[in-house]
């Protein structure tokens, strides 16, 4: 006897990917979670591979993790795949001290963050024509 399963939090058309402890703040990751919202996953990897903001990369695997897990997982159809959703939540941030002038020192901020991406299987809309 064991606890009742789970039920899965995603819908039977969906599947997603996390990827935690990115090194770069939740701000930048987001003006690239953005750019990738709401479009097919090949025109998504697409911008993510001529993109040239240093996160690019870490977002790409992350978007071609999605799209295995549903492929392998949840037997989703890569080519009728959306990014539904893409966004990011705040973790740590490293504190670190810099020595300044009159023997003084500041405060350097490094924080992490991490991005979660959801894809969707967005069936095709076939065309009906009307017979008249």
């Amino acid at each position: 006897m064991g606890k009742p399963k789970r039920p899965r939090q995603q819908g039977d058309n969906e599947a997603k990917a996390v990827v935690s402890s990115l090194r770069v703040s939740p701000q930048k990751l987001n003006l690239v979670a953005a750019m990738i919202r709401g479009k097919k996953v090949g025109k998504a990897l697409a911008e993510l591979e001529f993109s040239r903001k240093r996160i690019a990369e870490d977002v790409k695997k992350c978007v071609k993790s999605a799209v295995a897990n549903a492929e392998n997982n949840h037997h989703l159809d890569p080519d009728d795949l959306i990014v539904a959703e893409a966004f990011v939540g705040k973790q740590l941030v490293m504190k670190r001290f810099h020595a300044r002038g009159r023997g003084k020192s500041s405060q350097i901020l490094k924080p992490f963050s991490m991005l979660t991406v959801i894809v969707r299987e967005k069936p095709e809309v076939a065309d009906v024509e009307e017979s008249k």
